[in-house]
């Protein structure tokens, strides 16, 4: 009896330290931070992420393969209508930038970097992850290029040199994460309409050059993106072209190994979030010799704002190669870069649950701005969808009630994004390897870096910040 009231009371324990406690949110402005100690949450994320492994160590891969890849086929999916929408989103395009160029100078009243930063790179990504790639239905060059092509001018003029693999996406990627994290005025809108305003002039170009599908496929970084993002969503669609139901995930597992540029795209898409968040807190301010309390602009660290971003992106980099090449010896394979671009794709749902973590915050408000905003994108005082003067709740995020209900979703976000990792890595890590001793074992750096990417993410979520 002795020992089952001190089971009992060690499993209270052990929940009570995975309980999260009071933060705010990392995107938004805090005002206070954590009155328990974090130390606990980190503790709780990296016991569930090894945990998940050493359940799934003693799972076969096949009963879970057997379950995870089951799936419910819903109805065939034309692709009539994509054109009508590609076309209908391109005239939304015109209007946002004309909106950037003739609407209100204030970027909460402006349209166009509402939805640009707000509707396209936060909300959109979460719905490409939960429900499918509902860009391809409403990405602006799908449209033209068909219909240039039906009118017999939208043949590919030069064909794209394979060695080139997805560097041109990789390259714009940087570019754009760079604008948003690093050039002084991002949100302006004039500046931000003639950047938007000459990449899809650029791209358009592009596509009539290399061919439409062949430039999204390795050169148009957001579909590159939201393609990469959607096969984590519960909808996909099979080779027959019709909508099916899966488990979060599942389809990850029927991906083909990226090249090493791919490796990179998905690897810069996490380190440029992870970054991100990094830049406001106290450690970093204070390692670029910033005061907190004094913040000079982004102007005066536009420099270490290049290099920090740069430099994080090389240091996952270094360390997923360090840990698939440590898999791979202990597993005695011999072909890393198969090994790493199949076992990237496990980094998906690490890179959506981010996504999710560090922009929650800001959704939640900036959405709500855009509604005001789009309803008169130019400052007329018009009021197209009757929410020109709907109250925007900014306290929202704000006070200890919101921010214990937002920080427990963020870090629940991360913890369940790092333990689909460990599944998707397993899963993977067998078809690899073909025998499950090996793929168990070859596991051991993979996960080791995934808990400590657990434990960084938590600890960006809690740690003061500025701004």
């Amino acid at each position: 009896m002795r020992a089952r009231k001190g089971h009992t009371f060690a499993l209270a324990v052990l929940l009570a330290a995975a309980m999260p406690s009071q933060a705010l949110a990392h995107a938004s402005d805090r005002g206070h931070v954590l009155l328990l100690p974090t130390s606990y949450y980190s503790l709780g994320g990296a016991v569930a992420v090894a945990a998940s492994f050493l359940v799934l160590a003693l799972v076969p891969p096949r009963f879970i393969a057997g379950i995870w890849s089951r799936r419910l086929t819903l109805f065939p999916l034309g692709d009539g209508a994509r054109t009508a929408t590609s076309l209908l989103s391109l005239a939304g395009f015109a209007l946002l930038v004309a909106a950037g160029f003739h609407g209100s100078r204030d970027p909460l009243s402006n349209p166009l970097p509402l939805t640009i930063w707000t509707l396209l790179w936060v909300g959109m990504t979460l719905v490409q992850g939960l429900f499918g790639n509902l860009w391809g239905w409403l990405n602006p060059w799908c449209g033209a290029c068909r219909l240039l092509g039906r009118l017999g001018g939208g043949r590919k003029m030069v064909v794209l040199p394979r060695k080139l693999g997805m560097w041109p996406a990789v390259a714009l990627l940087f570019a754009f994460t760079w604008f948003e994290l690093v050039y002084p005025a991002p949100d302006d809108p004039e500046k931000l309409a003639r950047a938007a305003g000459l990449y899809w002039l650029a791209s358009f170009i592009a596509m009539l050059v290399f061919g439409h599908e062949e430039w999204s496929r390795r050169g148009e970084f957001l579909t590159v993106f939201f393609r990469l993002i959607s096969r984590f969503a519960v909808l996909g669609q099979d080779d027959a072209d019709r909508l099916t139901l899966n488990w979060p995930g599942a389809r990850l597992l029927e991906t083909e190994p990226l090249p090493r540029s791919g490796v990179a795209f998905v690897l810069l898409a996490l380190s440029g979030v992870s970054f991100d968040g990094l830049t406001h807190t106290f450690f970093w301010l204070g390692l670029i010799g910033v005061n907190p309390l004094d913040f000079p602009g982004r102007t005066a660290v536009m420099t270490s704002g290049t290099i920090g971003l740069l430099l994080s992106f090389v240091l996952l980099g270094a360390i997923f190669m360090l840990a698939v090449r440590l898999g791979d010896r202990i597993a005695g394979y011999s072909r890393e870069d198969k090994s790493a671009g199949l076992l990237v794709w496990s980094i998906v749902p690490i890179a959506l649950a981010y996504h999710l973590a560090h922009y929650l915050a800001a959704l939640l408000v900036d959405s709500q701005y855009a509604l005001v905003a789009l309803s008169d994108p130019f400052a007329l005082g018009w009021n197209l969808f009757g929410t020109a003067h709907m109250h925007v709740e900014a306290a929202i995020t704000s006070g200890a009630g919101s921010a214990w209900v937002l920080w427990n979703i963020q870090a629940g976000g991360i913890v369940a994004g790092h333990v689909l990792a460990v599944l998707v890595a397993h899963s993977l890590a067998f078809r690899l390897y073909g025998d499950t001793g090996r793929a168990i074992v070859s596991q051991l750096p993979l996960t080791l870096l995934m808990i400590g990417y657990t434990v960084f993410g938590l600890w960006l979520l809690s740690t003061p910040s500025a701004g």
